[in-house]
């Protein structure tokens, strides 16, 4: 039907040019920002879904730092245990030393002087052992004297709980009946001014066989120590792998796919160039209306 007040061609025309433009805009945006996804008109339940993805991953990020962090803490500790191993055995030699009827007493007080020594420093590395400016090995107020907890995930139950307690509190008394001058506060061994302590003839045998007790204690806190820090490496790769897995399924929700996206903007071009040139074409339908009236 011709007619003067309505233009059917032209209002078609309008109507497929506003769909395109909206088509093109959407396009471009997505081509300048990179995001499939730029708000939730675009993609309502995506966006939803992303970003419960994207708070998993974030929690994951500080979890994977806090497991190396944890790590790096019962290394120092394992590391001072180490060097109290060390002690430890150089302790024990001294005491086999002294045992033997070949020691005069200018010898044992030697070695009571270096056994006194050696107490001294196993007192300092208990009490002065740090991490971030916190003990770890002290009997009373250490890290270790109690139960840690480690944040493993990005959820509240994700948590790794080490209690390392009682073995600490058995190094420190074991340690204490094979050297009467330890002191977990870390002051310097008071020494034995007047005769022998530990290595006086009669007590050094039986020092010898606390010493060894000593050592296997040591040890075994040791052998925890490296257990939960194996575990806590175990915990960042698996947390690793989770990331990487959920932040690829977040990419392909949120991600622009730039081979179909600028393919469907360069349609999008052409398709409102053609509906511009119509729309050109279906305003010059009322002159057909005048030809009539002529």
């Amino acid at each position: 039907m011709l007619s003067l007040h309505t233009n059917a061609a032209a209002l078609s025309a309008q109507n497929s040019i506003g769909r395109t433009q909206s088509s093109l805009s959407t396009s471009q945006t997505r081509l300048s920002t990179g995001f499939r996804v730029n708000s939730a008109m675009d993609d309502a339940a995506g966006l939803q879904i992303a970003t419960r993805l994207k708070a998993q991953t974030s929690g994951m990020a500080v979890a994977m730092r806090n497991t190396q962090n944890s790590i790096s803490m019962m290394q120092t500790a394992e590391g001072a245990l180490d060097e109290t191993t060390n002690i430890l055995v150089r302790m024990k030699d001294l005491a086999t030393q002294a045992a033997d009827a070949s020691s005069n007493a200018t010898d044992k007080d030697a070695m009571q002087s270096e056994y006194d020594s050696l107490t001294s420093e196993l007192s300092n590395i208990m009490a002065n052992t740090k991490f971030g400016g916190t003990t770890l090995l002290t009997s009373a107020s250490g890290k270790f004297a109690a139960s840690v907890d480690f944040q493993i995930g990005s959820d509240t139950s994700e948590k790794m709980t080490m209690d390392l307690s009682q073995q600490v509190t058995d190094v420190h008394a074991d340690i204490a009946l094979a050297a009467a001058d330890y002191s977990t506060a870390g002051t310097a061994s008071a020494g034995h001014a007047t005769g022998l302590g530990e290595l006086a003839s009669g007590t050094a045998n039986a020092t010898i066989a606390k010493l060894a007790t000593s050592i296997d204690t040591v040890g075994k806190l040791r052998s925890a120590l490296g257990a939960n820090s194996n575990r806590l490496d175990h915990v960042y790769n698996n947390l690793s792998n989770i990331s990487t897995n959920t932040k690829s399924a977040t990419g392909r929700i949120m991600d622009t796919d730039f081979a179909a996206e600028s393919s469907s903007m360069t349609s999008n071009q052409m398709l409102l160039q053609a509906g511009t040139a119509m729309l050109k074409q279906s305003n010059s339908t009322s002159s057909l209306v005048m030809s009539l009236l002529q």
